[in-house]
């Protein structure tokens, strides 16, 4: 028996979920925690059979709303399920992780995968001991914007990122870098695949807490150079990307769920004539729109809801280990230990 309750039935054979339903549940009624509800109540590989939540009204008004059991205690839910969504405030992710895992249960566990490296590395750790998945939910990799710059395969040399927002008077047990700015981050990693070189950031504290602001540049190995700027405190939302390579230029809005391509090869002719224009003497630039001149392309987007993407990811690296989850608890890690680095460079940068 394991120090946090009973081995659950997961530790038995998945071949038996083949054709079976995973018996799902989630942890945590509060906002992000009521749309994995709605995703695993609507999902065909999914049976939602628990909501748990410290507060009883509110996961019984949520467990009521898609048809399942309310809980107060995950202790409660063990024998019960064969998948978990922890969705949570971060700094209880490891303590519940680490229930469901010494109980072989698979968890998804919303981003960031923790507080800190240190806690990060327990629950790889632990998800290594007991074989067992774990997910991380950064759903912005499942956004079908970001599904589209990645089949484009391109290499960046420079990447950057803006994530805005008003102040969101939730998720403020942890500053805007593990908030917001972390999607971000584990995109760009996802992007460059290199290792980081230096990290440079500043960020400043307005309201209480953690950093409400932050812009970093992230320099890897292979040259790549990222820009990333995060704030809870803008007038509107705004989540934009622009990716800078030899073979095309990229433009996003994550929002809008749209984006434009202008690809190398089919604008040199456009390069070559303006080198030529630019050497005569009867060449009148005031007449000439630059982007009227370029084969600029819509980037083919798919209409698809990023987080049912990320469950049945999910669902099918519990039903078939040979398949991975969108996000792996390792990318999880890697994003957290670059957030880290961030962190550490915005306090050896003073803010005046």
């Amino acid at each position: 028996m394991s120090p946090l309750g009973p081995i659950g039935p997961i530790s038995q054979d998945w071949a038996f979920m083949e054709d079976t339903k995973i018996r799902t549940a989630v942890v945590g009624a509060g906002k992000m925690g009521s749309i994995h509800a709605k995703v695993y109540s609507q999902l065909p590989d999914s049976q939602l059979v628990a909501v748990v939540d410290a507060d009883k009204a509110r996961a019984a008004q949520l467990a009521e709303k898609y048809g399942c059991v309310a809980y107060t205690d995950c202790k409660e839910i063990l024998d019960k399920v064969d998948a978990v969504t922890i969705a949570t405030p971060t700094t209880t992710h490891l303590e519940l992780a680490k229930l469901f895992l010494y109980n072989r249960i698979p968890v998804l566990v919303e981003k960031p995968l923790a507080s800190s490296v240190r806690e990060g590395r327990k629950i790889v750790s632990l998800a290594r001991r007991y074989d067992t998945v774990v997910a991380v939910g950064h759903s912005e990799r499942c956004n079908p914007v970001a599904q589209a710059v990645k089949r484009l395969d391109i290499e960046p040399k420079f990447i950057e990122a803006q994530r805005v927002s008003p102040y969101p008077f939730r998720s403020t047990d942890v500053g805007v870098v593990l908030d917001i700015m972390i999607h971000d981050i584990d995109i760009i990693l996802s992007l460059a695949r290199s290792k980081i070189k230096r990290v440079d950031a500043v960020g400043v504290t307005v309201i209480q807490g953690g950093e409400d602001i932050c812009n970093a540049r992230i320099v890897f190995d292979n040259g790549c150079i990222a820009n990333i700027t995060a704030s809870r405190l803008a007038l509107k939302t705004e989540r934009r990307v622009r990716v800078f390579s030899r073979e095309a230029y990229v433009n996003v809005d994550y929002l809008k769920k749209s984006g434009i391509v202008i690809k190398t090869d089919p604008n040199k002719n456009v390069v070559d004539m303006i080198k030529e224009w630019r050497g005569r003497n009867d060449f009148n630039p005031v007449a000439v729109n630059w982007p009227d001149l370029l084969h600029i392309e819509q980037l083919e987007i798919d209409d698809k809801e990023p987080i049912r993407l990320e469950q049945e990811a999910f669902l099918r690296a519990v039903k078939d280990r040979s398949c991975e989850p969108e996000v792996s608890a390792e990318e999880g890690l890697a994003a957290l230990r670059c957030a880290q680095k961030i962190l550490r460079a915005v306090k050896k940068h003073k803010w005046d």
